[in-house]
């Protein structure tokens, strides 16, 4: 892009971040943009900086010719429905690592009946990038689907401790690198239907390699993967356990918004 064109792209960017044109808003169509004092930019070179925007994330297409960023809350939460009725539950067996129950469920107008129910552990699962756009994921045997695969470090949330403690924990056993920082982004559930195992997501900005992994049975190749591997790794199916794709769905979902605040 020429150098109107770069202040133009520049000028939207910082519009977007400031709140300016907010999440899940349209912003002004092409020729209120053209006639835009500010940015002094005609209507050709003005779409290649849409194009541009859309390809980062920035904005997305609205419509034949109109353009909104990205976001913002446009499904409002259904009221009026009921939960289902819970009316006991029996353990059928339990140990340190899983409890199968049965529970005694009531669905609105259904018949009550018994409804297998697995609790597991709540979970932290943490991707941490560096300044050179890459993710630090191992790459490991997992018996039971009996596959290699990439995964990002993690596990299981001691008693007493915070997720965002064993996320910084985890990272540093499984892989020997210490994250600066971590910032929780998302908690969900893998298998809501049945299972009963919180996991939350946090990811970490830069990190400093403090000695070997500790958690042997963990551990496995450990590697900085760029990130523009990832989409390529997944349709492989490389990309092992919801954890890890949530995580890195997330921060390729966010790449685009981040260069926009970045910008302003």
């Amino acid at each position: 892009m020429g150098p109107k064109s770069t202040k133009a792209y520049k000028k939207i960017l910082a519009r977007i971040a400031s709140g300016e044109y907010p999440p899940g808003k349209k912003i002004p169509s092409e020729r209120t943009l053209e006639e835009d004092g500010e940015l002094d930019i005609r209507r050709t070179a003005l779409r290649q900086v849409l194009g541009r925007l859309v390809s980062e994330g920035a904005l997305e297409v609205y419509g034949r010719s109109s353009y909104r960023v990205p976001g913002g809350e446009s499904v409002k939460t259904p009221e009026g429905l009921e939960p289902w009725r819970v009316h006991g539950e029996r353990d059928l067996y339990d140990n340190q690592w899983v409890k199968l129950q049965l529970w005694d469920v009531e669905p609105p107008g259904v018949e009550r009946f018994e409804h297998h129910v697995v609790k597991l552990h709540h979970v932290a699962v943490t991707a941490v990038l560096d300044d050179r756009d890459r993710v630090l994921m191992m790459w490991r045997y997992r018996f039971v689907p009996q596959q290699w695969g990439w995964e990002l470090p993690g596990g299981i949330v001691d008693e007493g401790e915070t997720a965002e403690a064993t996320a910084l924990r985890e990272v540093v056993e499984e892989t020997g690198w210490r994250p600066k920082s971590v910032e929780h982004v998302v908690t969900y559930q893998p298998m809501v239907g049945m299972v009963d195992s919180p996991h939350e997501i946090f990811v970490g900005q830069g990190a400093e390699q403090v000695g070997a992994p500790t958690d042997l049975e963990e551990a496995g190749h450990i590697e900085w993967v760029p990130l523009a591997d990832i989409p390529a790794l997944m349709a492989r199916g490389e990309l092992m356990g919801s954890g890890t794709l949530v995580a890195l769905l997330h921060i390729l979902a966010n790449r685009g918004k981040r260069g926009a605040t970045a910008a302003s």
